[in-house]
């Protein structure tokens, strides 16, 4: 929100400079984006936040103003530039009168309409008032419609202007869109309206979209003579659905999809009249129509000493809660232990105590607030086991070379098919846009779109993973973690060419991956579409599935702009599915062995479609508990294997804990040992 300095002060006598016064209010909740200008030409950038749509007017900022400088504030309509030549609507004679009708057809979603007719002449509007329009972005149009606009800036009320002319029946009608009615806005675009939608219209069709944009049929022009004042109060998620189906995001909009005051239309009217007159652009006549559903009135809420310094830390004296709150607009009224505080309509994001303590605070300074340790009722909860889980992961994932990655939640639909069957992907009822269009039913289609981008810059060996929430209908909201590699698996050196990333490269990330988590997991040969079919695997603990790995298919590649024949290697893992398998036993810590180990290699022929963890789990049931670890070293066809056969070498290690073992005792363990994988996997040792 751009302010011009010396419109500000119109409202609050405040001292210094606008330099003084962006360090006060940024002290109070309010950014300062920059200071544009000096003196009283000055134009100080607010940057408003979303809950404070009251502060998207000069009143609003003056009125922070004027309660950080302890200061009086002159209302708009009671004081201020051209006092003197403010009208009354209610004293016009009733022989005047010529008023417009008005019919509330939704009420739910217009509950306020008020319409004011005024001759006109149509022409440029005063200099002064063209260059405050300018110092807030706004370009200056005419007399009419630079009323409309000044009045918004001022007091944060939305107004248009009609021409009475080209409204059929002289009356207007809130009410939703009919099926197949359209309206061409004044940017020149003809819109589809659907019956959701709020518009204004006439007897025979649309005259305006609440809340966002007037017609181009009904619009001011230099031939205009007599207008129509709207000034109005609209459901704010009407006008926000509406701006965002339309494509169509307006100053009006803003506000009020935001909330405005529903008891400042009149005060708007009043005001937009009585500029009519002092600038020479015409007259109102007769009285204001005020179409009203329902007078909303303020808010009552408690405020409690207790409370307040219990929260803050601090007792703030009554004197100062009674001067805060009372220069910010609110009532107060003596109640046991505290106040009864009446909360202003326009103040939308109060609605709870704990809202009226930061007003306080705001303005009696965070500075003045010591810093202290809050009171604790009982123990705080301990902490969510996914926190600590995700900080070994990252902690483990780092170490072994990975890159974390934060990607959006919200993905396209054709990027989310591939991963998720059919009819399981979750749809986003009101998508920002196509690119957001469903919930992401696994992140690797936005890890791939990061790798695609670091590729598309030079970096050829790609490391990335991240911890996330996935979904689907099916399941629900899940824990994720996604890993992407492609490139070298290790760094280039001099002394050895560079090995690129193999399956068995990534497994071995995801195996540290499982023993992080505590999780005993095997894998087995697996079919999944947009993997390549003899280099996937299923993680498996037991007989759950808790991921998969493998290759990512060519054509899923180049459609998130990889070349499909770099090796680009992926892993999906449940966390949930993980958590649910996991050892949740004690750890025990061992001392070191006393004892020396022994080493016994074995080669075996078997079949080359045997996992070879299916040769661990049989070597680990076969041999005596000094069997200490168990690994293969090498793996080998060629010449001197026959066909469907590979030769397998295992390293098994052996220490007893109390004793140095015998040759006997490891001889007869590895009699044993291959005797079973003889008899269960028709080995035959080499």
């Amino acid at each position: 929100m751009k302010v011009l300095f010396s419109w500000l002060r119109e409202f609050v006598d405040v001292p210094g400079t606008a330099a003084d016064v962006a360090t006060r209010m940024s002290v109070r909740g309010f950014a300062v984006e920059g200071i544009d200008g000096s003196g009283d030409d000055a134009v100080i950038d607010f940057e408003v936040t979303a809950n404070r749509p009251d502060c998207l007017s000069i009143v609003g900022l003056a009125r922070e103003v004027a309660t950080a400088y302890a200061l009086p504030l002159r209302e708009p309509v009671e004081g201020g530039p051209h006092v003197a030549d403010r009208v009354s609507l209610a004293a016009l004679s009733p022989a005047e009168r010529t008023e417009v009708a008005v019919v509330l057809d939704v009420p739910a979603l217009g509950p306020r309409y008020a319409g004011a007719v005024a001759d006109v002449t149509v022409g440029p509007s005063p200099a002064w008032m063209q260059a405050r329009l300018k110092s807030a972005g706004v370009r200056p149009i005419s007399n009419v419609v630079d009323i409309t606009n000044y009045v918004l800036l001022e007091l944060g009320q939305p107004m248009h202007a009609f021409d009475f002319a080209k409204i059929g029946g002289a009356a207007i009608h809130v009410r939703t869109a009919r099926p197949g009615e359209r309206l061409t806005t004044l940017d020149g675009q003809s819109r589809s309206l659907s019956p959701d939608m709020l518009v204004i219209a006439d007897a025979a069709a649309p005259i305006a979209v609440a809340g966002v944009m007037g017609g181009a049929d009904s619009e001011v022009g230099p031939a205009t003579r007599t207008i129509v004042f709207e000034s109005a109060s609209f459901n704010a998620n009407s006008v926000r659905r509406t701006s965002k189906a339309l494509g169509l995001k307006t100053e009006a909009s803003t506000r009020f999809e935001r909330g405005v005051d529903p008891n400042l239309p009149l005060v708007a009217m009043q005001r937009a009249c009585a500029l009519l007159e002092a600038t020479g652009t015409g007259r109102a006549r007769g009285q204001v129509v005020d179409a009203c559903a329902a007078v909303v009135g303020p808010r009552p809420l408690p405020l409690r000493r207790a409370r307040l310094a219990g929260l803050l830390g601090v007792a703030v004296p009554d004197a100062d809660v009674a001067r805060i709150l009372g220069s910010l607009g609110f009532g107060l009224a003596a109640a046991e232990g505290g106040w009864s505080v009446s909360v202003p309509t326009r103040r939308v994001d109060v609605v709870r105590e704990v809202d009226l303590i930061e007003e306080v605070a705001r303005h009696y300074g965070f500075d003045r607030i010591p810093a202290t340790f809050p009171t604790l009722r009982s123990a705080p909860p301990p902490p969510d086991p996914r926190i600590s889980r995700a900080r070994r992961l990252r902690t483990v994932l780092t170490g072994a070379g990975f890159s974390e990655a934060v990607t959006f939640g919200f993905i396209e639909e054709g990027a989310a098919a591939p991963f998720a069957a059919a009819g399981d992907v979750a749809p986003i009822a009101n998508p920002l846009s196509e690119t957001f269009a469903v919930l992401r039913p696994s992140a690797l289609p936005g890890l791939l779109d990061a790798v695609a981008h670091n590729r598309r810059r030079e970096q050829r060996d790609v490391r990335l993973f991240e911890i996330g929430n996935v979904f689907s209908k099916r399941c629900g909201e899940r824990r994720s973690l996604a890993m992407a590699w492609t490139g070298g698996s290790d760094v280039p050196h001099w002394s050895s060419p560079a090995a690129d990333v193999t399956f068995f490269d990534l497994k071995g990330a995801v195996d540290r991956v499982c023993r992080t988590l505590r999780v005993e997991a095997t894998t087995a040969a697996h079919v999944e579409p947009w993997l390549v079919a003899g280099q996937t695997a299923v993680l498996l603990s037991g007989t759950r599935r808790i991921g998969v790995l493998g290759r990512l298919a060519g054509d899923l590649a180049e459609r998130h702009g990889l070349p499909g024949d770099d090796a680009v290697f992926v892993a999906d893992i449940d966390l949930d599915a993980a958590d649910a398998a996991a050892d949740t036993g004690d750890l025990h810590i061992a001392a070191l062995p006393r004892f020396p180990s022994v080493i016994r290699d074995v080669a075996v022929l078997v079949d080359d479609t045997l996992p070879a963890a299916a040769l661990r789990a049989t070597v680990r049931r076969a041999a005596p508990p000094a069997l200490a670890d168990v690994r293969e070293f090498d793996r080998y066809q060629g010449k001197g294997v026959p066909e469907g056969k590979v030769s397998l070498a295992l390293r098994l290690t052996f220490r007893a804990a109390d004793r140095t073992l015998t040759d006997g005792e490891v001889q007869a363990a590895m009699d044993s040992v291959i005797a079973a994988l003889v008899s269960e996997h028709g080995a035959v040792q080499r």
